[in-house]
């Protein structure tokens, strides 16, 4: 409901036809954190009113208008006298608007009003500024003044106003007819505050604010009233929940009044209570609220006296604070709150951000009196915050804290080994059993279906694929509970895949024979191929062969000789093994090739020009039937043989040093290329320029004095050796040098202790944690120091991995690498590179991770 203007709210009354009108205004919010304040300058004087605006849950700057009286809008007056300013602080958030009046004239003074929006909320404040003069002695005169409708204005000079009401006037267009002066000054004075302004308008005042300063001090003529002694005040004003009387004296006791709340007529109730007091009616208002605020008036007859109450609406302060909650997840949260005034309208914040409270919010609010609560029956993590909440005197605030419940692990997950196609279960018990979580297997998430149950996970029938290490990871906790799940397969071998008749296998002799066989199992089965009946481990193992070898895949096992012969074969067994189980298989090789001859011909019968021959048939018959025989004439052979350059001779060394000679002693080379050794070629080298010169040339023996060497001069001597084809291709040289020392002077050497290199195995670039694609070679490195060269071996968690094609083993510099050939994700594991020496050993891990599907 608006509030009507007072009589002493000057130049703001209405026209007659809107006195009972209800003006619509927004509801009022608390946008303003400060407000004008009335004030009272001099005339010259300068003031300043400001209002500030917080701007914290704004997105963008609220609008301000400055008001004098009801309809000024103070923006289009902005000027010399006149300045409207804003400013923003960035660092607590407040828009300041400011209005400067400089050098206040008499006519400045009124009420004055000011309205902030933002989107749909609005906030408005009135003031009143008062301009004080110097009072002068009254100069009465008359200004005749023509309007535009021709009427004479009698006007007393006083303080005239400066306020132009020219551009609110319509144009009229000017009458030929002269019309009668009309003295405005008399029907101001006969009139009603609200019909000032529609008599301005009337008449074409443009100076209506000095009329009315004028009209302020002058006396009034009261006309008498018959019914009334004394009237109701102008105004009345009266705190909110309180109770006002309002007093008139009856001139005439006998009159019936009649009383009225904007123009409705008022009946007796419990609030509204009728007192007569000798000649004074009065009405009791009783516990005044905002709607009470409007225009009262009583008639008696014909007679009227109105009158408007203010309703002051007290602020509402805090009585009791929020107090700090803390609590756990799934608990009840209740934040309690008193006010000063029951049904106070109070706004709940959370973050500084308003709390939904409609129907489907978590959060509910209850008012019983002065008591507000906010209640959250089920708090999850999320309702951290800080809580506040609202009044028009005050705010008050309090930390929530929600924490989860403390995990309380009663089962945990167990390492499990299961065969392969078997159901799989892993279930955990833990403490609060409401807790959701989630599944990881070898840190990967795994989806799962709406129904699942967070605390077990199973499988129907387990694959190879479901092997791994699982981890649930309650949400909102740090903890998590780890099992490793072990899928096994018993080892199989496949020999139907052979497509042999009774799993034997023909080859011709000097041929090339593979035998690929698939298998299967989980873990991938040790393979071992053997020769022979026994499945012991002693039987004939042909994997450490070099001609034959056996090698292992993951869904197969092969077995290739590169020459075959006829002692290949036999029956070769295979022997899977792991920990599931063992399984053995036999293949039998026949290897075909051309007989042996058969035995030496006896002759029993000669003739003429036969005879007959018996033999016995040859102890090998290549493997099959002997078909046929083929009967050769004798021949004549010849034997060529070739001859070559001989080798070196053997083990040259220096028997004696004496003087000026030295004794040499060798033996004859290995290799005479088939030709007699005819002689050797002695060779001497000074150490300083290790020029060879030839001391003796086709020499016999394998011993040598050789003479006349110089006194001081170290040697190293070399011996080629020859036959009939000459010499031979290279020399062998004498490890030590013979000294030649002057007698009587002995030389001795230093004695060096040499510098220890050795060390034991020290690995100073480790392995690193890999994740490599399926399909795409992976390569791990690290690099090792060691004196001597240490051997290097690669484990597969902790298992040695040997003769396996797809991994390919090398160092160089001591820098080791294992390169991994397509890898699946079977390949996946912990990897150790161990090196070994004399003097320790040492290892490093790295984990390989396999994404991906393998192509």
């Amino acid at each position: 409901m608006g509030r009507k203007d007072s009589v002493w709210s000057l130049g703001d009354g209405q026209p007659p036809e809107d006195i009972d009108k209800q003006i619509e205004t927004p509801p009022l919010s608390t946008l303003l954190i400060e407000k004008p304040q009335g004030g009272s300058i001099t005339v010259g004087g300068d003031i300043t009113f400001i209002a500030k605006v917080e701007a914290k849950d704004l997105l963008r700057k609220p609008t301000i208008k400055w008001f004098k009286g009801k309809w000024m809008d103070l923006a289009s007056k902005t000027g010399k006298h006149l300045q409207l300013k804003e400013s923003f602080d960035r660092f607590t958030k407040i828009h300041t608007f400011e209005m400067h009046i400089i050098k206040a004239k008499e006519n400045y003074a009124g009420n004055y009003r000011c309205e902030v929006t933002y989107k749909d909320k609005f906030d408005s404040c009135s003031f009143d500024l008062e301009v004080k003069g110097v009072c002068s002695p009254t100069h009465q005169f008359t200004i005749s003044t023509e309007t535009c409708t021709g009427i004479k204005v009698i006007l007393s000079q006083e303080d005239a106003g400066e306020l132009d009401f020219s551009g609110l006037l319509k144009h009229r267009e000017p009458k030929q007819e002269e019309a009668p002066e009309v003295d405005v000054w008399e029907i101001l004075k006969n009139a009603r505050p609200d019909e000032y302004e529609k008599i301005a308008f009337t008449y074409g005042i443009t100076d209506l604010r000095g009329l009315l300063k004028r009209l302020k001090k002058t006396k009034k003529e009261e006309k008498k009233s018959e019914a009334f002694a004394k009237k109701l005040d102008p105004a009345y004003q009266v705190d909110k929940g309180g109770k006002i009387r309002l007093i008139v004296d009856m001139a005439d006791p006998t009159v019936d009044l009649k009383w009225y709340k904007n123009g409705q007529e008022i009946r007796p109730t419990p609030k509204y209570i009728f007192e007569h007091k000798g000649t004074q009616r009065i009405l009791v208002i009783n516990n005044c609220q905002i709607n009470d605020d409007a225009a009262y008036s009583v008639t008696a007859g014909e007679e009227k006296s109105t009158t408007e109450l203010f309703v002051k609406e007290l602020p509402i302060k805090i009585v009791k604070e929020l107090e700090p909650v803390k609590t756990t997840v799934n608990e009840r949260i209740e934040l309690e709150c008193e006010v000063s005034e029951e049904g106070a309208k109070v706004k709940w914040m959370k973050n500084g951000v308003e709390v939904p409270t409609g129907v489907r919010s978590r959060y509910r609010v209850k008012c019983e009196g002065t008591k507000h609560w906010l209640i959250i029956d089920d708090a999850i993590k999320e309702d951290t915050a800080t809580y506040s909440l609202m009044a028009t005197g005050g705010t008050t605030e309090a930390r929530v804290q929600v924490d989860l419940k403390p995990l309380k692990i009663l089962q945990d997950l167990q390492d499990i080994t299961i065969k392969l196609g078997q159901p799989m279960k892993l279930h955990c018990e833990i403490l609060p059993v409401n807790v959701p979580g989630r599944w990881y297997r070898n840190g990967q998430l795994i989806h799962h279906p709406a129904s699942f149950i967070s605390f077990c996970y199973g499988v129907e029938s387990c694959t190879l694929h479901d092997a791994g290490d699982y981890t649930f990871v309650p949400e909102g906790y740090s903890q998590s509970l780890s099992a490793k799940v072990h899928i096994i397969d018993p080892p199989r071998v496949h020999l139907e895949a052979l497509n042999a008749p009774d799993n034997t296998v023909t080859i011709v002799a000097g041929n090339k024979l593979r035998l690929e066989i698939p298998i299967s199992g989980e873990p991938a089965p040790r393979v071992v191929w053997m020769k022979g009946e026994r499945v012991s481990r002693t039987g004939i193992d042909v994997n450490v062969c070099v001609r034959v070898r056996a090698e292992t895949f993951p869904d197969h096992t092969c077995l290739t000789i590169d020459v075959t012969e006829r002692e290949d074969s036999g029956n070769y067994k295979i022997v899977l093994q792991n920990e599931a189980g063992e399984d053995t298989a036999s293949v039998k090789v026949k290897v075909v090739d051309i007989p042996d001859a058969p035995g030496a011909p006896l002759v029993p019968v000669v003739g003429g020009d036969w005879c007959s021959m018996t033999w016995d048939p040859p102890y090998y018959d290549g493997g099959s039937p002997i078909l046929g025989k083929h009967t050769l004439e004798a021949c004549t052979y010849c034997l060529v043989i070739c001859q070559d350059l001989p080798g070196p001779p053997q083990c040259v060394r220096i028997e004696e040093v004496w003087g000026e000679n030295v004794a040499l002693d060798w033996t004859p080379p290995k290799d005479n290329g088939n030709a007699p050794i005819t002689g050797y070629t002695i060779q001497k080298a000074d150490k300083k320029t290790m020029e060879w010169y030839t001391c003796v040339e086709h020499y016999h023996r394998t011993c040598i004095t050789i003479g006349e060497l110089v006194v001081g001069n170290e040697y190293f001597f070399r011996i080629f050796s020859e036959n009939m084809v000459g010499l031979s291709e290279s020399a062998t040289t004498t490890k030590d040098s013979a000294v030649i020392v002057k007698e009587g002077m002995h030389l001795k050497n230093p004695e060096y202790i040499d510098y220890d290199f050795t060390e034991a195995p020290k690995f100073t670039q480790p392995l690193i944690n890999t994740f490599a694609i399926a399909g795409y070679n992976a390569s791990l490195n690290c690099s090792v120091r060691a004196n001597p060269r240490p051997k290097v071996i690669w484990m597969k968690n902790k298992i040695t991995i040997l003769d396996d094609p797809r991994y390919r083993m090398f160092s160089n510099q001591g820098v080791c690498t294992l390169e991994i050939r397509k890898p699946s994700p079977f390949d996946g594991g912990v990897y150790t590179c161990k090196a070994i020496n004399e003097l320790g050993e040492a290892q490093v891990d790295c984990k390989l991770e396999v994404k991906g599907q393998s192509m």
